[in-house]
């Protein structure tokens, strides 16, 4: 990689022109990301602790919590100091680095959150041969599956990303080593990167989200076809609070990565990204929990035990 560049350090200059807000980003993000450990490592207590909740679907979603938290490790702290400190510069290899993790975990996600989805469709519609199905073999190669797809893919962007010449401009206007953000940094052609950029992530989206909607479609189906409301409400219950999750991470990265010109408005994708980077990882654990009723009830009685 050294030879395509002279530049050994980049500076983030996201949100630097407003100088009265960065000890509220700074405090603002330290919070976000204190609160998405401290919720995420709960979920995974509940869930380890609770042996009613040792089923496919909550190895999945204690599986979705880890992610989370290294999700978010990879870019919130680094962004809270920058802001406090104002500490903005990232060494080329850092930036590699970040890059790499970042585009790994986010790609995982996606894959984690479809093979959610076929979780409940095959609760919901194949009710009689679910833990034939989703057995723990299969579980795991799901979850090993997303993690190599998400390594596939980063490295491709990575590769790709710092393949280009730096050769002069070193700030990168963004708060973390986002791949358009790198790109719009280089003083090559990026013209290939970009259309590599859409296809990979474009179809990674894309195909993720297909299985996604493919699999609510017959749960939707399957539960307007329940004999009983009791029952109806029962199933919907059950997949409200992914449904809610996908839609919020889904949103936001087709936003950013699957459409042409991702790299044109900077300012834009900064103030998304915030979104998928330290928002959603935070409210994922809350989303599960208020609205199952099994999470619910399992830490009440945790609380119980502790003598709260």
């Amino acid at each position: 990689m050294g030879s395509h560049t002279n530049v050994t350090e980049f500076i983030l200059t996201a949100f630097k022109s407003h100088p009265g807000s960065q000890f509220f980003l700074s405090v603002l993000f330290s919070t976000m990301y204190i609160v998405t450990v401290v919720g995420n490592a709960c979920m995974i207590l509940i869930i380890r602790m609770d042996s009613k909740l040792h089923t496919p679907m909550y190895f999945f979603l204690k599986n979705l919590s880890i992610l989370d938290i290294c999700y978010s490790s990879v870019i919130t702290p680094k962004a809270a100091l920058a802001f406090s400190l104002g500490r903005r510069i990232i060494s080329y290899n850092g930036c590699a680095s970040q890059m790499f993790f970042f585009s790994l975990f986010g790609t995982t996600e996606a894959f984690f959150l479809a093979v959610m989805a076929y979780d409940r469709f095959t609760a919901i519609c194949n009710p009689l041969l679910y833990q034939i199905i989703m057995n723990k073999r299969l579980c795991v190669f799901m979850v090993a599956g997303s993690y190599l797809s998400g390594c596939i893919n980063c490295t491709i962007q990575t590769g790709f990303t710092f393949s280009l010449s730096f050769c002069g401009r070193k700030e990168i206007n963004h708060f973390f080593c986002d791949v358009p953000a790198v790109m719009h940094t280089s003083c090559s052609d990026t013209l290939v990167n970009e259309i590599v950029m859409l296809a990979v992530c474009g179809s990674i989206i894309v195909g993720t989200a297909l299985v996604v909607f493919i699999s609510y479609v017959y749960i939707i189906i399957t539960i307007v076809q329940m004999p009983s409301a009791e029952s109806r409400h029962r199933a919907f219950s059950t997949c409200s609070s992914h449904m809610l999750a996908v839609s919020l991470f889904f949103g936001t990265v087709f936003f950013m990565y699957a459409q042409p010109g991702a790299t044109s408005s900077p300012d834009k994708s900064n103030t998304i990204s915030i979104l998928y980077t330290v928002v959603i990882p935070m409210l994922n654990p809350f989303i599960y929990t208020l609205r199952n009723k099994e999470v619910k009830g399992s830490l009440k009685k945790q609380l119980k035990r502790k003598g709260f």
